[in-house]
């Protein structure tokens, strides 16, 4: 009998120098200078044996090994501030959720377009409108229809969403063509960021932007509409582009008159036939070639300075 009140008041000390270890230590001062801890134990001990100091505890309950109850609850704390980042990561203010940094800068110039040449509900996110801009020019010359087109260039960011890509894509090809006012009704009631909107959503506004993209870079021009302009604003500065259909004594030809933000070079060509110009300063410049009945399309490649590897291709079809 007298082996389990033993036994029990050494659980009880036990006990209490656990809850001792979870106790924060204030700014920083040492367990031994908290008074009332100390308070506690020694009321404690002598109300289970009379006299505290004549208890026999175990060498591992020393209290004066204070050094090993602050190692415990360290410990204790760090595990716990472990735990909790891991289920909160911390993120900057400007963030909304946690995203993914570069290890290092890319200082490569990037093109960028004057906002409001493009028409959406909501911008996005640049990463993405850098994807779509590139597949843009990758699929510009393709024979494929458009819808397959604005499919392929989206499918990249969507790769296991095919099918509803293919849906959504024929809703926005006969949202488009209506010439509607109302032709971005396919995303209704956009308040929020392109983050926070659902994957159809984001589908959709992925989509419109390819298809806006794709008539940038579509010069079609003919006898009853022969003159057609581009401006866009790259990181060089504003970039100016006219192609006409011109109409001579001899055969028709196709002219083009760029002004160059920086220096760099422009080259028409047309199957075999090709025409450059360039310039070491921002200057205007112009080509032309003969346009012929066998020839279906032309195509147009702005490069400037420091943007080499991004060079604007430009798809030019006329009709005589």
């Amino acid at each position: 009998m007298n082996s389990d009140s033993e036994s029990l008041k050494y659980k009880l000390l036990a006990l209490l120098l656990e809850y001792i270890a979870d106790i924060p230590q204030g700014n920083g001062l040492p367990l031994k200078e908290i008074t009332w801890v100390d308070n506690i134990l020694e009321t404690a001990a002598t109300f289970m044996v009379g006299d505290f100091e004549s208890l026999k505890m175990p060498e591992t309950f020393q209290l004066g090994e204070i050094p090993t109850v602050q190692e415990r609850f360290q410990a204790v704390l760090k595990r716990r501030l472990q735990i909790q980042i891991e289920n909160h990561p911390p993120v900057f203010p400007w963030e909304s959720q946690l995203q993914e940094y570069p290890d290092c800068l890319d200082n490569k110039p990037s093109l960028k377009f004057i906002p409001d040449k493009l028409s959406l509900p909501i911008s996005i996110p640049e990463n993405v409108f850098q994807v779509l801009l590139t597949f843009c020019q990758q699929y510009l010359t393709s024979s494929l229809p458009l819808g397959s087109k604005l499919v392929k260039v989206v499918e990249s960011i969507f790769p296991e969403n095919y099918q509803e890509l293919n849906d959504i894509a024929g809703l926005v090809l006969r949202s488009t063509s209506s010439r509607s006012s109302d032709s971005l009704a396919i995303i209704p009631n956009i308040d929020s960021d392109y983050s926070e909107l659902q994957a159809c959503q984001q589908m959709a506004l992925s989509l419109l932007t390819a298809k806006q993209l794709l008539d940038i870079f579509n010069v079609s021009i003919s006898a009853t509409n022969p003159l057609l302009n581009r401006q866009l604003l790259t990181s060089n500065g504003e970039l100016y582009v006219e192609v006409e259909l011109k109409f001579t004594n001899e055969s028709p030809k196709i002219l083009v008159r760029t002004q160059l933000p920086s220096e760099g070079s422009i080259k028409l060509q047309g199957g075999k036939l090709h025409v450059m110009a360039k310039s070491d300063y921002p200057d205007f410049l112009s080509v032309e070639l003969p346009c012929t009945e066998n020839q279906h399309y032309y195509t147009l490649t702005v490069e400037l300075e420091g943007i080499e590897e991004q060079a604007l291709l430009f798809l030019i079809v006329p009709t005589i």
